[in-house]
């Protein structure tokens, strides 16, 4: 499974890609708009256990996002449960030394795509901290439509911040 943008591949993952996921996941500038759960510093290891998870995903749901034969980053949607069962929720980086060139907000696109084709999903979600300027432009460049802000509804790295809501429903369908 390939997905193929301008100047980067959405493709699964290979246990080969540990070295290049470390490498760019590893910086405070990732990892502080990220979940907790990523790790930080992100090690080799942290990557390998990652990598492991999703080599047997079926369907894939989650993208190495490669740039000149090095992944940059990563997109996927995590397919939820129970209401949300059909609203997965879209989650991206992208290593700083490729940001602000447009491949995200194409790798969004892409995934989106992707998602409204192949698997089972009426609206996707995308979530960012109030202070993630960057991806709130990508989610609004890529279509997605603010639906709310959550204020003063989170913690990362001690500060209390705002979540901004996002969603983008397949092209022709209303919400209600």
């Amino acid at each position: 499974m390939v997905l193929t943008g301008s100047n980067f591949i959405l493709r699964r993952w290979e246990v080969g890609d540990a070295p290049s996921l470390r490498k760019n996941g590893n910086d405070e500038r990732v990892s502080s708009m990220l979940l907790d759960r990523f790790p930080a510093p992100y090690t080799l290891e942290d990557a390998e256990a990652f990598i492991n998870l999703k080599i047997p995903e079926e369907p894939v749901t989650n993208f190495a996002l490669e740039i000149e034969g090095e992944v940059a980053g990563v997109i996927g949607v995590d397919m939820r449960a129970d209401i949300y069962r059909k609203t997965p929720l879209l989650g991206y980086w992208i290593s700083p030394t490729f940001s602000g060139k447009g491949i995200m907000t194409e790798a969004v696109k892409l995934i989106a795509d992707y998602a409204f084709s192949n698997l089972d999903v009426i609206c996707i979600q995308a979530n960012t901290l109030g202070n993630n300027i960057a991806s709130m432009r990508v989610l609004e460049k890529a279509g997605f439509k603010k639906q709310g802000i959550l204020t003063a509804s989170v913690i990362k790295n001690g500060l209390i911040l705002d979540e901004c809501i996002y969603t983008l429903h397949p092209p022709k369908t209303k919400s209600r």
